[in-house]
Order: C-alpha cells, then structure tokens, then sequence
C-alpha cells in the first residue's frame, strides 16, 4: 500500500543522510520502511555532496509518490581538535595535556582547535571534555599562547572529535559565515526545515528567521537545544522559533549527564504548551550501527520520548553510517506503533493557542475533533495552503487517522514534521463538494473505508479570510 497509510505510525521519523543511504533507491526503501524527513548535515560532505543528496531525496520521493521533507541541518560553531601529532592519543589519568594557538602542533601532549579564540576563553578551573564527553580535562593555567590542563577522565582521542566546554560563556556566534552561506543555499533550493545547532537565546533564533526572510524562503526553523544558556531562555526560544530538537549528543555534555532525561521531559512540556512540534535526537538506537537488533534501553527511550510527547524521533549513524538503515527505520516504526496504541487510552489536552492561525480556525479543527471522537469517524480530513490548521489538529493528539490535504508539495513536506498529520496531494481544494468527493475515493481506495463510516472534513468557505470555518461530516456512501 503507497504512503500515506491510515496505519503507519503518527510519531514521526527523521533519519540522516550518508554512506549507508546515499542513493535514489536506498532513500526511496527508508521511506516505504516510514521516514518521513530526511537530515542533510552540513558538518560533513562538500556542496556538491549536498546538491546530490537533495536531489537524490527529491528522486526518491517522486518514485514513492510521498513527499519527504529536508532538514537541513547547520553545523554552528562546533568546536573541534585539529591534527594530533599522534593519532589517536590516550590520555592518562593525572597527565598533563595543552591547548596551543595555531594549526599545527609537533607534540603529542599538545593539541590545537579549529576555534581561534580557545585559548582567549578559558580560564583557570574550567572544564574541557572530548570525544563526547569520555576524556575530561581541568584547565590548570591559561596565558596568552596556550591553557595547561590535567587529565581527569581518561581515554582515547583523535583529530577532528568534538570540544565541550561546560559552563564556559562563549563569545563565537550561532551563526558563522559558513553556516550564513548554507542557510542560503538552503533557501535557494526550498528546503523545508532548517536547524541551527548551539542555539543560546531567541535572537539566534529571530537571524536565522530574518536571513531567510531576505531569500523569501519558508523553511521552519528547527532550534537546536544543546548549551546551558539555551535552557535557562528555554522559553523565549521556544517562543521565536517553528520548532525544537533536543540535541542530547552535545547537551549530554554540557550539562550533567544524570540531568539529561529531565532537562529532555522540561523541553517536550514547554513546546506542547507552546504548541511547538519538538525532535528528539542522538542514540535513539545507537546500537544498530551494528546489530540488527537494538537494546531493550534503546527501545524504552524511545517509547518514553513518545510517552512524554515528541512529535519525531531523529536517526543519526545509525541511517547515515550503520550496517542495518533500513531495520532501523522499520524498528522505531514499530516502537512507534505499540506505544501509540497505549497512547491512545491518555489523549493530551488540545487546549493551548498559537497565533499561527486564526483563533476561528483553531475553534473549529478542536471542535471538529472532538465531533470525530464522539461519532468514531474514520478518518479526518483537512484541507489547508500552508499546513497551519493541521498544526493545530496535531496538538489534540487523537488518534483518529487524519489527511493533511493541500495542493502545495512544499507544504505537504512541512507537514511532516506534525505528529499524526499524513501529507496528502489535494487537486480540488477551492470546491468543497469536489474536495469531498476526491477524499472520498481516496479513503475507499486506499483506507479501505466502507459504506456507512463517517469522514469528519474541515475547510473554509471563504466567508472568513485565512480561516478554516467549516466543518463536514461525510458518510460513505
């Protein structure tokens, strides 16, 4: 059966692009196994690299007639080691290790970063961690040409790993040059979404917003929630951005460890609040890089990502670099499905407001759920141009199948990214009796629905502009 099934799973599934994905075919089998966006991180690979895979994305998507979104997923001021002289290199507990200024360093113990201003920003009792937390170092001296640390954690590193400095107040930008000249390329070639990682206030946030503006893109902007100063301005963040992913690879770091769960639950409660869809990211089935088959801890984290209320889960190496893609996206499908299924016996509350839509519009799709609830319709309908009134469909969390119908393929990709909401190409949105008509045989043909069962429709009738003020219950005929 093509995508959209009434039976795939509402959570949704964003996996990365790479070597173990990287053809027409092997995207178009991730997507009939239920990934519904695709990730193009911009840290590695060149632009000639990331037009291939779009373009690849766009080919699978026309062979599987659904319309995959693109994230794409902007690097940010990651700080990284440069060349190690030896690589890799084992730090000893009780060792002493040093950051340099330049590029190059001769000896092993000393290590460069490809941040110039490292040296500038530490002091002496800061924190240094490596290798995604494993290897931590304590700054004993910093002068003007190099920080003298001790080893605290030990273990193994190499050239190019990832620099955690917890606690320590950055001046570098969320933006750098490269990531200003990606964010445009993003908006020339009508990528859906945008993530900007290391987000550490709402301003980040509002110039990412204003340079897409200025290239008249409407990509959503995904905030990346990874540093300290993010959670402390976890609201106004929120506020300003289209939605939220908690990065937990980098905020793992940054922040204690054991804090993690909890800071994850406190992101998903303040985007539902704000009716704000929210990703959960980073070793979600980390083993399957791997094993066919992942841990039964791998499989609760997902299920309590989805109890909590994230709208997607993201697969990172284990679609882009892991041995088994494909069953790893059939896996957190499965997951997905079976913790719906107990979802279902605990509807959320579909109160909270958003002024991205007309307050009438709002009224109406909440209305017309709870209509569809009440008669046990199924399936609902709702024909939109810019994929707002399903924004707010996919907050009341009911799991009544519902078609996300538009004649936009760009706003049939945005809304993938809405939890419960199935993208649906639309040809006779402005004649409401024609639209009905089109739903109709689609759900006979494809929903298998059967003489007598209800279809709950909502729509405009252009009495109102810009709101959906109509609500249809339709009964097979």
């Amino acid at each position: 059966m093509p995508r959209p099934s009434l039976k795939e799973a509402c959570t949704k599934i964003v996996a990365t692009v790479g070597p173990a994905c990287d053809t027409p075919e092997k995207l178009a089998q991730l997507i009939n196994a239920g990934v519904d966006i695709f990730r193009v991180n911009t840290a590695h690979g060149t632009r000639e690299q990331h037009e291939q895979v779009v373009a690849d994305i766009r080919t699978a998507s026309e062979a599987c007639g659904f319309p995959a979104g693109i994230l794409l997923d902007l690097a940010g001021p990651k700080i990284r080691l440069g060349r190690l002289a030896q690589d890799p290199y084992q730090c000893e507990v009780g060792s002493q290790v040093s950051f340099i200024r330049g590029k190059n360093s001769d000896a092993a113990n000393e290590f460069t970063s490809t941040y110039e201003r490292l040296i500038d920003e530490l002091d002496e009792g800061d924190r240094v961690m490596l290798a995604d937390g494993t290897v931590a170092l304590k700054v004993d001296k910093a002068t003007e040409d190099r920080a003298d640390c001790t080893v605290i954690a030990g273990g193994s590193i190499r050239s190019r790993q990832g620099i955690n400095l917890p606690g320590v107040k950055l001046s570098v930008s969320a933006m750098l040059p490269k990531d200003i000249d990606n964010a445009i390329w993003g908006a020339g070639r009508g990528i859906d979404f945008i993530s900007l990682s290391f987000v550490r206030s709402a301003a980040d946030v509002e110039k990412l917003r204003q340079l897409l503006d200025e290239h008249e893109s409407r990509a959503l902007v995904i905030a990346k929630i990874e540093k300290p100063e993010a959670l402390e301005q976890l609201d106004a963040i929120v506020d300003a951005t289209d939605g939220v992913m908690v990065a937990r690879g980098d905020l793992g770091v940054e922040i204690d460890v054991a804090e993690t769960p909890i800071a994850q639950k406190r992101i998903i409660r303040v985007c539902k609040e704000k009716m704000k869809p929210v990703i959960v990211a980073t070793q979600m089935l980390e083993s399957m890089h791997y094993s066919a088959r992942p841990t039964r801890a791998e499989v609760s984290d997902v299920a309590n990502a989805i109890l909590d209320g994230t709208d997607a889960c993201m697969l990172s190496g284990e679609t882009a670099i892991g041995d088994h893609p494909v069953a790893a996206v059939e896996t957190m499908n499965r997951i997905m499905l079976c913790t719906e299924r107990e979802m279902s016996r605990h509807p959320t509350d579909g109160g909270s407001t958003t002024n991205r839509v007309h307050p009438i519009t709002s009224a109406v799709t909440r209305a017309a759920t709870e209509i569809a609830e009440s008669i046990r319709a199924k399936l609902i309908v709702i024909g939109t141009r810019s994929g707002n009134t399903a924004w707010v469909k996919s907050q009341s969390r009911s799991r009544i199948p519902t078609l996300g119908a538009s004649e936009s393929i760009e706003t049939l990709r945005r809304m993938n990214l809405l939890w419960g909401i199935k993208p649906l190409r639309a040809k006779q949105l402005d004649d409401t009796s024609a639209f009905i008509d089109e739903m109709s045989r689609w759900g006979r043909r494809y929903a298998n629905l059967q003489p007598g069962d209800h279809i709950v429709f909502v729509t405009g009738t252009g009495v109102i502009d810009k709101a959906h003020n109509l609500v249809v219950v339709h009964t097979v005929a």
